[in-house]
């Protein structure tokens, strides 16, 4: 498959991460999948109807994914989503992002565990916690409705990965935050996103910090 952006070790694949992964090659893997809340057939500004991400907010892509994904590495993270975690192949442990001020309101209450699913042995040691208390924001580059802050992601993949030659896959690659996180990390890395038009904008994102010289 040709990809839709190749340069200074960053790759972006235009497709569905379920016909695309089995022909790549990765060390580790890096993702926040939809959390299937159901967009489908519903007017809100998260749909393709009113210009918003998609049709459909697929639950089942995730956990099929990542089941992919360790078919050929052990090694990785998953922002879940609480409603998921139990879909997703049991993991080594369990770590999260904590915030005091919410993110959503659930059946019980206002949210502020963020589970975060990790598979394999964490290079070099648990030496550092596996969890962060955080207030940051999204970046929200191009309006995309699920974005996770920079921070985070980053936090995350410097537990998954401390040699800089590894290849870092996410297969739900979105507006590209986990690609900027790992070319800030001088990582190279691998993302793959099935609405074209957040190809674009990762792609931009890319050769703008190539441009200026922000990120490894």
């Amino acid at each position: 498959m040709v990809p839709y952006y190749d340069h200074a070790g960053i790759t972006i694949y235009h497709g569905d991460c379920r016909e695309v992964l089995a022909g790549l090659m990765f060390d580790a893997f890096v993702t926040d999948p939809p959390y299937g809340v159901s967009f489908a057939g519903k007017a809100t500004k998260h749909t393709e109807a009113c210009g918003g991400y998609s049709t459909t907010d697929d639950g089942d892509a995730g956990p099929v994914a990542v089941r992919m994904a360790l078919a050929k590495t052990e090694r990785g993270a998953v922002f879940s989503g609480i409603r998921l975690m139990w879909r997703y192949p049991e993991p080594r442990d369990v770590g999260c992002v904590y915030c005091p001020s919410g993110a959503g309101c659930g059946p019980w209450g206002f949210t502020c565990f963020n589970p975060i699913l990790f598979y394999g042995k964490r290079p070099g040691g648990p030496k550092s916690p596996s969890s962060m208390q955080s207030f940051a924001l999204s970046d929200n580059l191009g309006g995309h409705p699920c974005a996770k802050p920079l921070k985070w992601i980053t936090f995350v993949m410097s537990l998954v990965s401390v040699d800089t030659s590894d290849i870092i896959l996410d297969p739900f690659m979105g507006s590209g935050t986990t690609l900027r996180a790992a070319k800030d990390l001088g990582r190279r890395a691998v993302g793959i996103e099935i609405e074209e038009k957040y190809c674009e904008i990762a792609a931009k994102r890319m050769s703008q910090e190539t441009l200026f010289g922000i990120g490894g």
